[in-house]
């Protein structure tokens, strides 16, 4: 058996698991985690003129900060608050696919800062969730 496909196989079935059970905080929280480990990846196979493999990461980061960008309650025309988190995606999404083209690794720096951000936000709030859960 191949030790590599093992591990994929693995990691698959892991990461189904943890989505099946998670809430949908959590989910959101799991897709910024994965649009910033894709833009490193993009990151490394730039450092490595790994062209094929930037494309496939910039695409899944799009993909995914996309997912988000859906996952916005725009219904009702949203707040101000929702209106600049989907221009705020809106704009990584189009430097992603400006940073594959020009091959620039500081562009990619630049949506991941924002996306931590982001998450930043996120991880507060599930602290709060589950500092007032405790109490």
């Amino acid at each position: 058996m191949n030790p590599m496909l093992a591990l994929r196989q693995y990691q698959k079935v892991g990461s189904h698991a943890q989505t099946s059970e998670a809430s949908p905080h959590r989910l959101v929280q799991m897709l910024m985690e994965g649009g910033l480990d894709r833009i490193a990846q993009a990151k490394g196979a730039m450092s490595r003129k790994d062209m094929a493999g930037k494309s496939v990461s910039i695409s899944k980061a799009i993909a995914i900060i996309g997912g988000l960008r859906e996952g916005l309650d725009m219904d009702n025309h949203g707040s101000d608050a929702l209106r600049n988190q989907d221009n705020l995606y809106h704009y990584m999404m189009k430097r992603l696919a400006e940073a594959g083209i020009k091959s620039d690794p500081k562009m990619l720096d630049e949506v991941a800062g924002l996306l931590i951000t982001v998450k930043e936000g996120w991880d507060a709030i599930a602290d709060i969730e589950t500092a007032q859960g405790a109490v």
